[in-house]
């Protein structure tokens, strides 16, 4: 009586000589010691049975046919082998994938910080991209390309073929797949995506389809929207060093002079379009026999305040207009005047 009032658990009565070989479809046979399997546990003291035990009779109830997990779990497999012999059930066909690190060769963790899908949905990026370099962690394609859509991952993909060192999830690699497949996405669809990005940093009456068509070709992910068009809200400060560019044989004096010369032009112009501005100012450049940067980079650095822009001066000031745009021309003369 006394025994069987103690509390007790069953375990798995594994063989403690010889060995137990099972393959998996990427590292091939693998044989273990039996003496190193220990003799698990299958149901608790509270008669609840063990994950592991449940976990197998779970599977073969499902129908699972394939058993997708990472290498770390290499090694339990013989112990689950050794169920699924003991009840006599099929054995399931394993695929023990290679870890994926960060730069720093170490295993992914959201407790540790990693994103997870859903961030990286919240950071900006499109679920296309992150399947498309997900598919790619570990496995390389027959052909020479990275680029698949999700059907012709589905035609490609062949586990068997993953390598078996762990892979690094390369975020820099990410964010350039995610832009070619901004730079890929339907006009329409691409900016209502962005729209919200743009609102959030141009609050002013702009054509905001024009500044999406301005971004599209240029961002990775869609929170750099907004470095790419927050002058438009408002000009900078700058510093009026800018307006030097070698390459365009400008500086500050003869950008001041061009700025002045070209000032009533674009006050007597009432064509604000990209075309027509563009028009404009190839008359005057070809009129006063300079060369087409001479004239653009200082129009632009005054209606910018910036050396790098997602759009070229006439396109900045369609999106600005008329009253705005000579506003910063002027604006940019009494800097340089006061230099």
């Amino acid at each position: 009586m006394l025994f069987r009032s103690m509390p007790y658990v069953i375990r798995q009565n594994n063989p403690r000589t010889g060995t137990t070989t099972f393959q998996d479809e990427i590292y091939g046979d693998i044989t273990v010691d039996n003496a190193e399997l220990d003799d698990m546990i299958l149901i608790k003291s509270d008669g609840y049975p063990t994950y592991n035990f449940a976990n197998v009779v779970d599977d073969h109830l499902m129908g699972i046919t394939h058993v997708v997990r990472g290498n770390e779990y290499l090694s339990s497999s013989p112990k689950y082998n050794r169920l699924y012999e003991a009840f006599g059930w099929e054995v399931p066909v394993y695929v023990h994938c290679p870890l994926i690190t960060n730069e720093e060769h170490q295993k992914l963790s959201k407790r540790s910080g990693h994103s997870s899908y859903e961030d990286l949905m919240e950071q900006g990026f499109l679920s296309e991209a992150v399947i498309n370099f997900v598919a790619l962690l570990g496995w390389s394609p027959s052909e020479n390309r990275e680029l698949f859509s999700l059907k012709e991952l589905v035609e490609a993909f062949d586990y068997r073929h993953m390598s078996k060192s762990p892979a690094v999830f390369d975020i820099t690699k990410l964010k350039w797949m995610n832009g070619e497949y901004i730079k890929a996405m339907d006009v329409d669809a691409f900016y209502e995506l962005a729209e919200p990005y743009i609102r959030r940093t141009v609050t002013k009456d702009y054509d905001l389809k024009k500044i999406a068509g301005l971004v599209q070709t240029r961002i990775e992910i869609f929170p750099d929207i907004a470095g790419h068009i927050d002058f438009f809200e408002e000009l900078p400060e700058y510093d009026t060093a800018l307006y030097a560019h070698k390459k365009m044989k400008t500086n500050e004096q003869t950008s001041l002079a061009v700025l002045k010369e070209i000032l009533p032009v674009l006050e007597a112009h009432k064509d604000y379009s990209n075309d027509a501005l563009y028009a404009a100012l190839s008359a005057f450049v070809k009129e006063h026999g300079y060369k087409n940067g001479y004239v653009l980079w200082p129009i632009r650095t005054a209606v910018s305040g910036r050396q790098t822009t997602p759009g070229g001066a006439t396109e900045i000031m369609e999106i600005l207009g008329k009253e705005e745009s000579l506003a910063r021309i002027r604006r940019g003369i009494e800097k340089l005047s006061s230099i």
